[in-house]
């Protein structure tokens, strides 16, 4: 199959997906090489608040301004550990610079500032990511798992949970519900 990137775009999971951990997931695509890809599902909250989280990782959370945002379930690999996409990309420890404008971070350095009110303007935080092997995802995509869109910041960090999907769709100029479970082949 030809190389294709599909860093900084959508993945819409077709009505088809059987895998509980993609059924109607919108995930955003943050790094696609020749080794894979990994990326955030965005469209999922988890039964915890970034309050609830800084409290279990013992941070200080002094602004409460975000205390009651939703953390995210981000994928089912590695799903102790924290994913924060932001926008501006800024200066952390360890941090995946997606475009110039966003960034996935996963040193604790970010939380801290987040808990002090000086963690980056707009932010997403997740436990987990979506990982895929070298191919595996391009299969899938030939499989018609996926629908794939670009990416757009304002729909990741403006819109909540549950719009991000219809939004990402809308992109498309399709409707979900309009799309069938049975793949097709010209």
């Amino acid at each position: 199959m030809e190389s294709v990137d599909l860093t900084h775009h959508f993945l819409i999971a077709m009505p088809a997906m059987a895998d509980p951990y993609f059924a109607k997931s919108l995930t955003y695509i943050c790094e696609h090489n020749e080794n894979g890809a990994l990326g955030i599902v965005l469209n999922r909250s988890i039964d915890m608040t970034l309050e609830g989280l800084f409290e279990q990782i013992e941070i200080p959370l002094h602004v409460q301004k975000h205390a009651q945002e939703q953390v995210h379930f981000g994928g089912p690999v590695q799903m102790d550990r924290g994913f924060v996409l932001h926008q501006p990309v800024g200066q952390w420890q360890s941090t995946l610079a997606i475009r110039d404008d966003i960034g996935l971070t996963t040193s604790k350095d970010i939380l801290l500032a987040v808990g002090e009110g000086a963690g980056p303007e707009k932010f997403l935080v997740s436990l987990g990511y979506a990982g895929w092997s070298a191919g595996q995802l391009e299969q899938e995509l030939a499989q018609n798992a996926w629908l794939t869109v670009p990416a757009s910041p304002e729909l990741i960090f403006d819109l909540p949970d549950e719009e991000r999907l219809a939004a990402a769709m809308a992109k498309l100029g399709v409707d979900f519900a309009s799309l069938s479970e049975v793949a097709g082949h010209a």
